[in-house]
């Protein structure tokens, strides 16, 4: 999840698009990989896709959590090609913004891990290179939520590594029956004889309800979205249709349930109150998983309730992976890299070392990852989830969803009014920010 806090940070956004995109390759000089003697083929000849004849070492940048699977797939690499794989610590949520910069500079990274909704940032400065030569091979091998993901304009830029969603995780000995309740009839229900806030601030569900990525299932279960056609036409903003409003009214209604205000929930409260045992159900992804499996004896993970009309909730997912530096001296090689970090081999060993789900389809399909309730449950709420917007506009959202989910929750403003004004602030702010 990408968020900005303020108009200072906006501003300077801007900026980093402007002055990448004055800087940026394009992609259409011999960073492609044109002039490479491996891809210039006799006709009736397949020749094999190899490194750069001087490429020696190649950058990588991912978080430090990922460092583990970078030296280890580097040691791969240099078996196979004699390329020594130098790692830096450069997280994946910021790592558009850096190479934006430091990639038309020279510095950046030959390869780096990003979050599939900034891709935009690095297509439209013309940062990255198109997934071309593994392109049918990726999409064969990975869940076409994810390639669809890293896909711009009918072109795949990057090489999925992993996905990742959230669910609710409930507590067996608290809930009825120890089952987990099948739609928000019965959490209500629930909640009415489980709830005490007076003295222990006892909850039977909580999350944040003041962002719009925590609250968002409420909407997309009742049909609405952000921007039409799947996130692309940004002219069609469905944040206040008559869905939209509808879903804020139940949401809403909740807080009858859940008596507190947006503020005073954070994930610091939700886990605490959850492993002392006073609240029954939190909402969570899959990094808490191992907390929660050490410090709840009976705990499990639900899908997420069916909506009053009967629909299922659609969280948001996001997919990480591997993008390619397009000032790279080393195209090939970084390319060879990206594919082998990302195959079948690797992810499942991402998830071994850190729980990290895989796009990969085959992978999904482990015993590892199938005999897991968790993991398993995870890859079901993936068939239902969002994939986040990829639209560089998604940050005027960021902008503003606190004030507005905020008069939603705590002040219970109305719901038409607020929804209509935000898609107001957000056509404003989006008619700047492309000024």
């Amino acid at each position: 999840m990408n968020k900005r806090n303020g108009w200072m940070m906006f501003v300077a956004m801007i900026m980093v698009f402007t002055l990448a995109a004055c800087g940026g390759n394009s992609g259409d000089t011999k960073n492609t990989g044109e002039e490479s003697p491996v891809n210039t083929l006799a006709a009736g000849e397949e020749e094999e896709f190899l490194p750069e004849p001087d490429a020696k070492k190649l950058l990588v940048w991912t978080s430090g959590m990922e460092q583990a699977l970078v030296h280890e797939a580097g040691k791969v690499f240099k078996a196979k090609y004699g390329i020594e794989i130098e790692f830096e610590d450069v997280g994946a949520s910021g790592s558009f913004e850096r190479m934006s910069l430091q990639g038309p500079a020279g510095v950046g990274a030959d390869v780096f891990m990003g979050i599939h909704d900034q891709i935009r940032i690095g297509t439209n400065t013309g940062i990255i290179l198109p997934n071309d030569y593994h392109e049918e091979e990726t999409r064969a091998a990975n869940n076409p939520v994810a390639t669809e993901a890293m896909t711009v304009d009918g072109l795949l830029y990057g090489y999925p590594l992993s996905v990742e969603t959230f669910g609710i995780y409930y507590n067996k000995d608290l809930v009825p029956n120890g089952e987990a309740p099948a739609n928000w009839d019965d959490i209500i229900a629930f909640a009415k004889q489980f709830n005490d806030d007076t003295n222990e601030y006892q909850y039977a569900i909580m999350w944040q309800m003041g962002d719009l990525y925590w609250s968002w299932p409420f909407f997309s279960g009742y049909g609405a979205y952000i921007f039409g056609d799947n996130g692309n036409d940004i002219a069609d903003i469905g944040l206040n249709s008559d869905a939209a409003v509808e879903a804020a009214k139940f949401f809403q209604s909740l807080k009858t349930i859940l008596p507190v205000n947006s503020a005073d929930v954070n994930a610091e409260i939700r886990v605490g109150l959850f492993t002392s045992g006073r609240l029954a159900m939190n909402v969570s992804g899959p990094l808490q998983a191992k907390v929660f499996k050490n410090e709840i004896k009976n705990v499990g993970l639900m899908e997420f309730p069916k909506l009053p009309n009967g629909k299922i909730m659609k969280p948001f997912s996001s997919v990480k992976g591997f993008y390619i530096n397009a000032n790279s001296e080393y195209p090939n090689a970084s390319k060879l890299f990206a594919q082998l970090i990302t195959s079948e081999e690797f992810q499942l060993r991402n998830y071994e070392l850190f729980g990290n789900l895989p796009t990969n389809i085959t992978a999904a399909k482990n015993e590892k990852i199938t005999s897991d309730e968790f993991s398993a449950t995870f890859m079901k709420i993936l068939e239902n989830s969002v994939p986040m917007p990829k639209a560089p506009e998604m940050l005027t959202l960021w902008m503003t969803h606190e004030a507005v989910f905020s008069n939603l929750w705590d002040k219970q403003a109305d719901a038409r009014t607020t929804l209509d004004n935000w898609v107001k602030d957000i056509k404003n702010a989006i008619s700047i920010m492309n000024n």
